[in-house]
This record gives structure tokens, C-alpha cells and sequence, in this order.
């Protein structure tokens, strides 16, 4: 059965505008308010989940989503390197960047290689094709159960439907990367080719083994004309 899979960046924070490996920061105010004014613009989906970072976390909720932090989806693991400065890290040890850029397979900073990640992330989009459906995932007001209240599909015991095989989730850009690269097959040094910007949805669309790709667009929200 096809799954539909909208994966969405989170919001600036100021480990982004620092040019920081990922660390555990929250959003500053100013990726907040942007995630609050494209809440509107989030598709609809049989589950939210997002990544168990601070910022994913903090994205989600202003975005209006009860999302599930999810482990699968955790950003990359760059061990000793995490929270610090690229241009830093690239001076005291430039023969560990060059090799954690040049092989797939290394894991100087002692944390997770580009190719585990992938291999992870992969892991969990093609384990979606074996799971049911569950809630929507969006906030809403104490006692409005929502278009019919035997579940997503509106019809009780019914069978599900395209909208009961789709998941939100809220990643880091690394996550959606790896997705991208394990969803079309390429080999993982493209990773690195590949520019995942905050508040970008990126959707995959197919089942195991065989998926399709909408490139990343920002996620706003439609102006009247």
C-alpha cells in the first residue's frame, strides 16, 4: 500500500546562524514566530512525529502539531563534535573533517558515519510500509474529536484510507537528506550535494523499495490573490 511521508526542517535557531554541528538548542524567537505563521501551510496526515531534538520539538509544537518525538529520527550523532563551530572544529582538526567529508564510512568526532545514518533513516521510512494508521496528529480544542469520531477516516471499522497512510514528521536537514538519498537510490556521497533549508517540506511518496520524491519547498502558506 503506498505511504505518503512529508518530512518538514525546522525552524532558524542560533546554532544554524552560528554555522554549529547539531547540537540539543531550542528555536530563538525569530524561527518561533516564523514556524507559528506557517502553521497554516502544514499538510494534513494520519500521524505526526518529529525528531527528539529541542529544536524539532519546539518547531513542532508552533507549527500546531501534537507530534511524537521519534529516536529513528534523531539527527546526526557527531559525538565530540556536537554543538561547536564548523570553521573551529575545521582548524584544530582538519585532517578529521576532511576524512568525515571524503568517506562515508569514517567517524572522526567518534559519533555515527554518514553511512550509518543513511542505513538508519532508511531503515525506518521502508518499516512504514508494515505500520497502521493512527491520529492526525494537529492540536485541537477538549472535546472536538476531529472529522468522525471513530478516526482518521471518519467511518468506524472502516478500511483505511490514503489519508491513514501518511506521517508528518519534523527532522533535522540531515534526516531528510538521508531519506532523499536511501528513498532514490544514490549513492551516499550525494548527501553532501544536497541543501535541506529550515521550514522546508520535502515529501516521499510510494512503499518499500520504491519511492518517489517531491523536492523540498518552503513551507508557507498560500497568499490570496
Amino acid at each position: 500500500m503506498t505511504v505518503r511521508v512529508m518530512l518538514i526542517s525546522p525552524a532558524m535557531n542560533a546554532a544554524l546562524r552560528e554555522a554549529r554541528f547539531d547540537g540539543d538548542a531550542p528555536l530563538d524567537r525569530s524561527g518561533e514566530r516564523q514556524a507559528r505563521a506557517a502553521a497554516d501551510a502544514v499538510p494534513v496526515a494520519s500521524r505526526a512525529l518529529c525528531g527528539p531534538s529541542e529544536r524539532c520539538l519546539g518547531t513542532a509544537t508552533a507549527l500546531g502539531l501534537a507530534a511524537r518525538p521519534e529516536q529513528a529520527l534523531a539527527g546526526w550523532n557527531l559525538g565530540r563534535w556536537s554543538g561547536l563551530r564548523l570553521d573551529a572544529v575545521g582548524a584544530a582538526e582538519p585532517a578529521g573533517v576532511a576524512a568525515w567529508l571524503g568517506d562515508p564510512s569514517a567517524a572522526p568526532h567518534g559519533g555515527e558515519t554518514l553511512r550509518a545514518l543513511v542505513e538508519r533513516v532508511g531503515g525506518w521510512l521502508e518499516a512504514l510500509d508494515g505500520d497502521g494508521p493512527g491520529g492526525d496528529g494537529r492540536h485541537r480544542p477538549s472535546g472536538d474529536d476531529g472529522p468522525g469520531a471513530d478516526g482518521p477516516s471518519g467511518a468506524a471499522n472502516g478500511p483505511p484510507t490514503a489519508r491513514d497512510r501518511s506521517v508528518v514528521a519534523v527532522v533535522e536537514p540531515a534526516i531528510v537528506r538521508s531519506a532523499v538519498v536511501h528513498a532514490l537510490r544514490l549513492p551516499v556521497e550525494v548527501f553532501w550535494r544536497l541543501d535541506v533549508g529550515p521550514l522546508v517540506l520535502t515529501e516521499l511518496s510510494g512503499r518499500r523499495e520504491r519511492w518517489n520524491v517531491r523536492l523540498g519547498r518552503p513551507l508557507t502558506v498560500p497568499q490570496d490573490t
